[in-house]
């Protein structure tokens, strides 16, 4: 049997599936009605709870998929922050808080948000390359540019020294840090280890950028270092 509702005054009928597709008049309004093929469902009164609509799956090449999210649904997913912004976000923050009170290192400035440069102060009594061959004259005050690329943490950070320095791992372009660089070490280890190569707490004559340097440093072990300062900061 079909059940339908006349669509003028809501008339309930019921009628034998075989009168399915027949026009006939509402015996209460006289409007002309089909009777439908299926059963209609009229809609529900004022007050009736609304069953859930059911989700129908996405049927492709013969096969139930999952539907995609609505592009509403994607907006409401947090955002993937990467890998790299989030290490140099906390690069940031362990930079400024461990330097912050440091008498011998400082942040002078930065650049990026978060920051993918850094330039630094040293008060690190150290050595400046003197007027007459392998007679280096003291320096206390020093600035060094740290670049974090494209690579970083990969590839370790390209260091530089911004003003003068006599070091036999120290050239005007490179700071050697590569060579002990692992992608797990702190940002502010590496700052504090320049500070220290600074120092001659650290070098290497073996395979120096600065030959001069390396061989003075050889020469005369007994006056290094130039700093015994402990440079890491307070934890």
């Amino acid at each position: 049997m079909i059940h339908f509702n006349c669509p003028q005054c809501s008339r309930a009928f019921t009628v034998r599936d075989q009168d399915a597709g027949r026009r006939a008049k509402c015996r209460t309004c006289g409007s002309d009605v089909v009777v439908p093929q299926t059963d209609f469902e009229p809609a529900p009164k004022e007050g009736d709870a609304l069953a859930p609509a059911a989700v129908a799956p996405v049927v492709a090449g013969g096969s139930a998929t999952t539907a995609k999210p609505t592009e509403a649904a994607v907006a409401s997913e947090p955002r993937r922050i990467p890998m790299r912004i989030r290490r140099l976000t906390a690069d940031a923050e362990q930079m400024a808080s461990a330097f912050a009170n440091s008498p011998h290192i400082r942040v002078i400035s930065t650049e990026g948000s978060p920051p993918e440069l850094y330039r630094l102060a040293y008060k690190v009594n150290s050595l400046d390359r003197g007027k007459k061959p392998n007679q280096p004259v003291p320096r206390q005050l020093h600035e060094v540019e740290i670049q974090l690329t494209s690579e970083y943490p990969r590839i370790s950070p390209k260091c530089r020294m911004l003003t003068p320095i006599f070091h036999p791992n120290i050239d005007p372009t490179t700071i050697c840090v590569g060579d002990h660089w692992a992608a797990g070490e702190r940002l502010v280890d590496l700052a504090v280890r320049i500070g220290e190569m600074l120092a001659f707490q650290a070098y290497n004559i073996k395979s120096p950028l600065d030959a001069e340097a390396a061989m003075w440093a050889d020469l005369n072990a007994d006056k290094l270092p130039t700093d015994t300062s402990d440079l890491r900061p307070a934890e």
